[in-house]
C-alpha cells in the first residue's frame, strides 16, 4: 500500500540518522576518550544501519505526504522502534546492563521521562554520558514536532484545538509553510540549549556538565551525570535550572510568534503559559510552607521549594534533595503536581494545562447552564469557542489517563511493588516525569530494584504517556487496519 512505503521512507530515514550518529559516538570513543564503549556504538551503528537501509529501500518511490493511518503507523513505529536500537550501546562495555535494562534507560530518555537504572553515574563512560544527555535532546525536539504535526491531525486528546492554519491569507504565514517553521523551532530549541549550557557555566559547571545538563533541561528530559542529580551542584546552577526547565514548558509556538511578531492569536499559547506560572506559584508557596518545618537549611528552603515545583511540574525529574523529608503536605503536593505536566507544543509531558483549563470552564459552563436549560452558554479557550466535539475529546482522554493510571498500578502491584510505588510508579511514567515516591523510586533513588517485569509496564506507560495514549490506541480497532 503506498502509505506503508511511507511509513517506510520515512522510518528509514530515522534509523539512518541514528545509524550516523551512533557512528560518530564510535568514533569519539575509541580515537578521543578510549573509554571502553565503542563497541556498544558500533552495534548501533551497524544494526540502525542496516535497519534503515532495508526500509528505505521498501519504501523507495513513495511521496513523503502522510495520512491518518500513515501518522499513526509512522508515530508508534518511530516511538518504539528507535528506543530499542538506541538501547545497544547500553548493553555493551562498563555499563553492561541487560536487554530490559538497556531498553527502559532508552525508553526513558527518548520519551524524556529520565528514570534511571544505572547507578554510579560519576563513574560512566563519558560517550555514554553524552548518548544519555542526547537521547532526551532529540526526543525533545521530537515531541514538539509531534505535538505539532501529527497529534493534531489525529484529534488526540483536544490537541486539533492546535492546528495550524494554512491558509496564504493567514497572517501567520510563517506557519503556512512546515519546512520553513521547523527550521524556526530547530533553530530556537537550539538557542535556548546555548544558553543554557552558558548559564550553568557562569554557575560553576564545567564544560561537559554545562553541555549535558543543558540538553537535558530545556527537553525537561531530567538526566543528569551525577547520582545526586541536581543536588550535586550550586545554588547558581539549580536556579539556572528552574529558568530553563519553565522555558522548555512553554509552548514553542509562542516564542515562534515572538521572534516573527505574529499579530494572529493561537490556541494554547499565552494562556497556558499564564496557567503554568501560576500552578509553578501556588504549588512553590505550598513546599515552602511544607519544608519550613524540614531538616534543611533555612536559607535554602525558598530555593528548594520552587526548584522541586518546576521540576516535577514540568515533568523534567531533577532531584535536589529528598522532598520526602518535609512531611506528608509535601509529599501529597508532589504526587498530587505529578499529574498536571507543562503546555502543549512544550518538550513536556503530563495531563497538560491546557486540558486542565478546558475542563474547569466546561464544568463552570454547565453549573451556570443548570438553573436554565434555556441558557446559552459560550466556552472559550484562548480566545475561541470550543465545540462539544472538542470538550468530547478533552474528556475522552481523561478517562483514558485515570484509566491507564489505574491498570499500570494494579499491574506494578501484581509484579511486587509495594503500595505507594506502584502508584507513584504509574503515576510518574504516564505523565513522563522521572522519581516517583518511596524508598525506591524516590527522588533519593532510583529504579535498578524494580522487578524486570515491571520495568517492562513502565516501559509501556511512558511510550503510552508520551504518545497521547489515543494515537497507541488506535491499532486496536478494526476499523484501523481495514484498507
Amino acid at each position: 500500500m503506498a502509505y506503508s512505503r511511507n511509513v517506510f521512507l520515512i522510518l528509514g530515514v530515522l534509523c539512518l540518522g541514528l545509524s550516523a550518529v551512533a557512528a560518530l559516538h564510535a568514533l569519539v570513543s575509541s580515537f578521543l576518550l578510549r573509554d571502553g564503549v565503542a563497541a556498544g556504538f558500533t552495534a548501533c551503528f551497524i544494526v540502525s544501519g542496516f535497519t534503515g537501509g532495508l526500509f528505505t529501500a521498501l519504501g523507495s518511490g513513495a511521496r513523503p505526504a502522510l495520512g491518518f493511518r500513515a501518522a499513526v503507523s509512522l508515530t508508534l513505529g518511530a516511538w518504539v522502534g528507535l528506543p530499542l536500537l538506541a538501547s545497544l550501546p547500553f548493553m555493551a562495555g562498563p555499563a553492561g546492563l541487560d536487554f530490559t535494562d538497556a531498553v527502559f534507560e532508552s525508553v526513558s530518555g527518548f520519551t524524556t521521562t529520565g528514570s534511571t537504572v544505572i547507578v554510579g553515574l560519576e563513574g560512566l563512560a563519558p560517550t555514554l554520558l553524552f548518548w544519555r544527555a542526547l537521547l532526551q535532546w532529540i526526543g525533545g525536539i521530537g515531541i514538539i514536532g509531534l505535538s505539532i504535526a501529527i497529534l493534531p491531525l489525529l484529534r488526540s486528546g483536544g490537541m486539533q484545538l492546535f492546528r495550524l492554519e494554512s491558509s496564504d491569507r493567514s497572517p501567520e504565514r510563517l506557519i503556512a509553510r512546515p519546512g520553513h517553521l521547523a527550521a524556526v523551532i530547530a533553530g530556537l530549541y537550539l538557542l535556548l540549549t546555548s544558553l543554557c549550557a552558558l548559564c550553568y557555566s557562569l554557575a560553576g559547571m564545567t564544560g561537559f556538565e554545562a553541555l549535558t545538563h543543558a540538553m537535558t533541561t530545556v527537553s525537561t528530559g531530567g538526566y543528569s551525570i551525577s547520582d545526586g542529580s541536581m543536588g550535586a551542584f550550586s545554588p547558581g546552577a539549580q536556579w539556572v535550572a528552574v529558568v530553563f526547565m519553565l522555558s522548555g514548558a512553554i509552548p514553542f509556538l509562542a516564542y515562534v510568534r515572538a521572534v516573527s511578531r505574529f499579530e494572529g492569536r493561537r490556541p494554547g499559547g499565552y494562556e497556558e503559559a499564564y496557567g503554568l506560572a501560576a500552578i509553578a506559584a501556588i504549588f512553590s508557596l505550598l513546599l515552602y510552607l511544607a519544608g519550613s518545618t524540614a531538616p534543611i537549611d533555612e536559607p535554602g528552603a525558598f530555593r528548594h521549594a520552587v526548584f522541586n515545583t518546576v521540576s516535577v511540574l514540568t515533568t523534567t525529574g531533577y532531584a535536589a534533595g529528598d522532598y520526602q523529608l518535609w512531611g506528608p503536605l509535601a509529599m501529597v503536593a508532589v504526587f498530587a503536581l505529578t499529574f498536571v505536566g507543562g503546555c502543549a507544543g512544550s518538550t513536556s509531558g503530563g495531563f497538560k494545562i491546557f486540558r486542565i483549563q478546558i475542563m474547569v470552564k466546561s464544568i463552570w459552563a454547565a453549573l451556570q447552564r443548570a438553573p436554565s436549560s434555556h441558557a446559552v452558554i459560550v466556552t472559550r479557550h484562548a480566545g475561541k469557542p470550543l465545540s462539544n466535539d472538542d470538550i468530547a475529546s478533552v474528556a475522552l482522554f481523561a478517562g483514558l489517563y485515570v484509566a491507564s493510571f489505574a491498570l499500570g498500578s494494579v499491574a506494578l502491584a501484581a509484579f511486587g511493588l509495594d503500595f505507594i510505588t506502584a502508584i507513584t510508579g504509574s503515576a510518574t511514567a504516564i505523565a513522563n516525569v522521572g522519581p516517583g515516591l518511596g524508598a525506591m523510586i524516590g527522588p533519593a533513588g532510583n529504579f535498578t530494584e524494580v522487578p524486570q517485569a515491571a520495568k517492562w509496564v513502565l516501559c509501556l506507560l511512558m511510550l503510552l504517556g508520551r504518545l497521547e495514549i489515543v494515537t497507541a490506541l488506535y491499532v486496536l480497532t478494526p476499523r484501523f487496519w481495514r484498507p
